[in-house]
């Protein structure tokens, strides 16, 4: 079990440049699979999830040479086999799941180790996948450990159809984008997820040669069957990386600026942390966030109601940015409410911030309550195997001065590489610990 020390207190400062986006790269690496053409790819982080789908590919015998001290990873699936029995999928990677379209294209069997899991978010269904895998034709087998999905025995290809989901799933949709270019015709997705690593994951696609229409909007329209090149593909910085270091120069009472090369999808982030006196500003391609005085959340105009935070699928506020902003709420004079509309059972963890002495309340499993601006102790806390939790858990401990430790930080690596190396460079005294 990975630990983090935490000396708070400091103000950080300095200028950061984030990694790319775990959620686009698992995807696009997943993708690669699709053609047997060369490629490079740009900006590739050194994470525990890269590494385990680098060493599927090199199991199923495809050329991979990694350098992750430029991030330039070099793929060649020219030779790449699978076997069903001999070659299993790692189930603790929510991401094993894409695999299947590009395994069903060029080998028609694939095989899932039970229920694919990612970070302990609650329950996470895979039936979405399921259908979307049906509606293209392919068959759905459940046996005692594992799944497997084949392509019908009388047809080489998937068919081309036409789906809605019924919520608006990232993973759900990169799947029905996979399947759709390996299928002839035109497929249409209605309620497509539109965040920004799906649209990245959609340019890459059209990078192979996949026509897609509707990047960005809730329609995606996929025209498949075509024969896919190679080529090179730079990643783009992770918007979450961004906001989570500008929310940690914002707590500290520093100044932390950060590149981002796409401030056209931060309008709405700007304007959650301006409800905790936090302004952001982009310029050049770079990010700030500053404020004038303590941490101060702003009362609405409408009297008798808290401040809300309510995060779901894009265009709204990222779930997965909502730890960071609790943990600025918990800092902050004034009470506002956080509500997670995606995942239940995700902010129990709050019960760790009452060590810090902070005042919190879970009103039901989806609404969190913090009544901020208390005075705060540093303490020795445990996070769950979520990735945003650890780092909203290290953020409260930056901002106390004293001596905190996170136990089991480990979800962050998972995410963001050289983490601990880029709160040093801006001032933090922390360093990862083994409570082995």
């Amino acid at each position: 079990m990975s630990n983090l020390i935490v000396h708070g207190g400091v103000p950080l400062r300095g200028e950061i440049t984030p990694s790319a986006n775990k959620n686009a790269v698992l995807p696009i690496l997943c993708a690669t699979l699709l053609t047997d053409q060369p490629l490079r790819l740009i900006g590739v982080p050194e994470i525990t999830d890269v590494k385990k789908i680098l060493e599927i590919f090199r199991t199923l015998g495809s050329n991979v040479s990694m350098d992750f001290s430029t991030g330039i990873l070099d793929l060649h699936h020219h030779a790449t086999t699978f076997d069903p029995v001999a070659h299993h999928l790692p189930e603790e990677m929510r991401s094993s799941i894409m695999l299947v379209p590009p395994l069903l294209a060029r080998f028609g069997v694939a095989r899932l180790e039970n229920d694919v899991k990612g970070c302990t978010l609650g329950v996470r269904e895979i039936d979405p996948h399921v259908e979307v895998f049906e509606r293209f034709g392919a068959q759905v087998e459940r046996t005692t450990d594992s799944l497997i999905v084949r392509t019908p025995s009388t047809a080489k290809r998937m068919t081309a159809n036409h789906h809605w989901l019924d919520y608006a799933s990232v993973t759900t949709t990169e799947n029905f984008a996979l399947c759709a270019a390996t299928a002839d015709g035109t497929s249409t997705l209605v309620n497509a997820a539109s965040e920004p690593h799906v649209q990245e994951f959609c340019r890459f696609l059209a990078l192979l040669g996949v026509p897609i229409d509707g990047i960005g909007t809730s329609r995606l329209s996929v025209t498949g069957g075509r024969k896919l090149s190679g080529g090179e593909f730079r990643f783009s910085e992770d918007f979450h990386e961004i906001a989570t270091f500008l929310a940690l120069g914002a707590i500290t009472g520093g100044d932390i600026a950060v590149r981002n090369t796409a401030p056209d999808q931060f309008p709405l982030i700007d304007r959650t942390f301006a409800k905790f006196g936090v302004n952001v500003e982009h310029k050049d391609g770079w990010s700030r966030a500053f404020q004038d005085g303590p941490l101060r959340v702003r009362r609405p105009f409408t009297q008798n109601i808290l401040t809300k935070v309510e995060a779901a699928p894009w265009p709204y506020l990222p779930v997965d940015l909502l730890p960071i902003f609790i943990a600025l709420g918990v800092k902050a004079e004034g009470s506002a409410m956080f509500w997670n509309k995606v995942y239940d059972g995700a902010m129990g963890w709050s019960t760790e911030l009452s060590k810090f002495g902070a005042h919190v309340f879970l009103s039901d499993p989806h609404r969190l309550i913090t009544f901020g601006g208390l005075p705060l102790s540093p303490a020795k806390v445990e996070s769950p195997y979520i990735i945003r939790v650890a780092i909203a858990l290290l953020m409260v401990a930056a901002s106390i001065k004293g001596r905190s430790e996170i136990i089991n930080a480990l979800p962050i690596r998972r995410a963001h590489p050289r983490f601990v190396e880029n709160l040093r460079s801006v001032g933090a005294d922390v360093e990862w610990t083994s409570s082995e």
